[in-house]
């Protein structure tokens, strides 16, 4: 256990990787190490720090599954939660596939858990293995195109007692024209919803339509977004249309609410997979074997969410203020006595 409260408050301090988690250990003071519960040496009770090695060869071992229920947060009393998955670059290997890690995070911005996608299958067999373990009921779960499956509506609804917002894009023709074929010029209600950032400026037109004969399970709502895009340096333009079906009627989601959980799904890439990317650079993370890059991927998004709990709404500025000193701030962070 020692050895993972090293590992959680040296990436917490802005480690990205084995060698610079040993590094931290290495460093770290004797009153830190008595902290982390780390074994003592001789007669004097001196604290020894774990070796790269002994971090590498845990990190690499324990359990991916329960390291991420371990250090994810519990997703009672979230409004949303969304569901998106994302490839580890830097960890493809002589002709292996890179870890593929299919994550879900709340509408605060707490991951909850996340599991890695067995190689030569795809997110949609983990759909259900991802979110089983937690209690959704009235949570409202939100996943891309690939996910407008029969299989997990029914899951959310009748087993989990939740909601969906499903987006479906044309990779599923016939049930995109099908949604595309609907009397979309007879809503006259739009709600537009705006936002900027990285690079580019978004415009999103939400309509809804209640539907009762549509052959997918539990549906109530269809909402059509249009997405109009325009990259804020070279002013080039966009717009793409896609649908998101919803068991939530029309007394439950108004097209404002809609546009709200459509949004959720955008914000993991947002606030988790970017910031994983820019802050930790995890795309170029060299880990490899065993479970090291899941493992790691967790104690990066456990660092984010014990950021965001402190009220840092910059991650890379959190990581920064923890550096000045990262023998104390990040154990405080994480509430070590």
């Amino acid at each position: 256990m020692s050895v993972l409260l090293v590992a959680c408050s040296a990436v917490t301090a802005g480690a990205r990787s084995f060698t610079a988690i040993g590094q931290w250990a290495r460093n770290a003071p004797q009153d830190t190490l008595a902290r982390l519960g780390t074994r003592t040496a001789s007669a004097f009770q001196v604290r020894v720090a774990p070796s790269t090695a002994t971090i590498r060869r845990i990190i690499n071992r324990v359990c991916p599954g329960g390291l991420a229920d371990l250090l994810g947060c519990d997703p009672v009393g979230a409004d949303t939660l969304a569901v998106d998955g994302k490839s580890a670059r830097g960890s493809r290997r002589d002709g292996a596939p890179a870890a593929h890690l299919l994550a879900a995070m709340t509408d605060a911005g707490q991951t909850v858990t996340q599991l890695r996608v067995p190689d030569k299958t795809n997110e949609i067999s983990c759909f259900a293995g991802l979110l089983t373990p937690f209690d959704l009921a009235g949570v409202t779960v939100t996943a891309d195109a690939l996910h407008a499956q029969r299989g997990h509506a029914r899951f959310l609804v009748e087993d989990k007692r939740a909601h969906y917002a499903l987006t479906v894009k044309k990779n599923q023709a016939g049930l995109y024209e099908r949604l595309h074929s609907l009397p979309w010029k007879q809503v006259s209600t739009k709600f537009y919803d705006r936002t900027e950032g990285h690079g580019r400026k978004e415009t999103r037109v939400v309509q809804a339509l209640t539907v009762d004969d549509l052959d997918f399970p539990h549906a109530a709502q269809v909402a059509r977004v249009v997405r109009h895009r325009t990259c804020l340096k070279t002013g080039k333009r966009s717009r793409e249309t896609v649908y998101v079906i919803t068991d939530l009627t029309s007394r439950q989601a108004s097209p404002q609410r809609l546009a709200k959980i459509i949004r959720s799904q955008w914000t993991i890439e947002n606030r988790l997979h970017f910031v994983r990317d820019t802050t930790f650079a995890e795309d170029a993370s060299k880990v490899h074997t065993g479970h090291g890059p899941e493992n790691m991927a967790t104690l990066r998004s456990f660092a984010i969410n014990q950021l965001r709990i402190a009220g840092h709404t910059n991650i890379a500025a959190g990581l920064r203020e923890m550096s000045y000193e990262p023998f104390t701030r990040p154990l405080a962070l994480i509430g070590l006595p």
